[in-house]
């Protein structure tokens, strides 16, 4: 299910872990009724070439952007909640907050990009209410989803509403698409697999902006340690028949 970094080959043949994720790939089930499509990070900060501060590959944020906003659709035909989980800096007393960060401070510091080959700026990422912080369009937000924009650091459910409304919509499987792999997407498997979570992560609707060979290594741990890597088609597949939650009434509605 994921491309595998160039690693030796262990004594019984294969690349690592290929046994384990094989074995696990037919058990996955995904239950459209207790599972939430989150989207980690899909902002124009990361995926909008025209004025991001921390930029994926350009042919890399299309095809992300596409393939999420397709699943997006297919979740919501399917009655699957879409939650949105973006990342916005703030500015407190002129001062940008993310710069409490040693890492991120000396980064700054010393000058340097976290993007190879492209410019990207940690101080300017995202500040609050820029237009970096909106949703890439193409994903909504729907009417019917869900927008948590209290996200500071990697994680997306350290002071957010995150599990509050997961636990609201009664779920147990999270379905993981965005930016990036190896950070904000990895550390959110983590940290749904300690909350006794299934993870699902969509290999080919997440990205890495840190160079492909991070984001190998993300899906890779992923699918060694913390879930499933499936594909947007495979996921597509699993989520099917009729949805059981009510379809919401509708002002002007009458019924026979």
């Amino acid at each position: 299910m994921t491309a595998s970094p160039g690693r030796s080959t262990p004594a019984g043949g294969g690349p690592p872990g290929q046994a384990l994720v094989g074995a696990l790939a037919g058990r996955l089930q995904v239950d459209p009724d207790r599972s939430a499509l989150v989207t980690v990070d899909c902002h124009r900060g990361h995926l909008d070439p025209e004025v991001a501060t921390m930029p994926v590959e350009p042919e890399t944020a299309r095809s992300v952007v596409s393939t999420a906003a397709r699943l997006c659709a297919v979740a919501r035909r399917r009655g699957v909640p879409v939650v949105h989980v973006i990342l916005e800096t703030l500015v407190l007393g002129g001062q940008v907050e993310s710069m409490a960060n040693p890492f991120w401070r000396e980064v700054e510091a010393a000058r340097q990009s976290l993007t190879p080959g492209r410019r990207s700026t940690v101080v300017g990422h995202n500040l609050s209410g820029s237009v970096q912080t909106q949703l890439m369009p193409e994903l909504g937000p729907d009417p019917s989803d869900v927008v948590i924009s209290t996200k500071r650091r990697l994680s997306i459910f350290r002071d957010t509403d995150l599990e509050q409304v997961l636990r609201s919509l009664g779920v147990d499987t999270v379905i993981l698409m965005g930016v990036n792999t190896n950070t904000c997407v990895l550390c959110a498997a983590f940290e749904a697999f300690n909350r006794d979570l299934r993870v699902v992560v969509v290999g080919d609707a997440v990205a890495s902006m840190y160079g492909d060979d991070l984001h190998l290594f993300g899906l890779e741990n992923v699918a060694r340690c913390l879930g499933w890597v499936v594909t947007a088609d495979q996921l597509a597949e699993r989520l099917i028949g009729p949805p059981r939650r009510p379809e919401p009434v509708r002002a002007g509605s009458t019924s026979g």
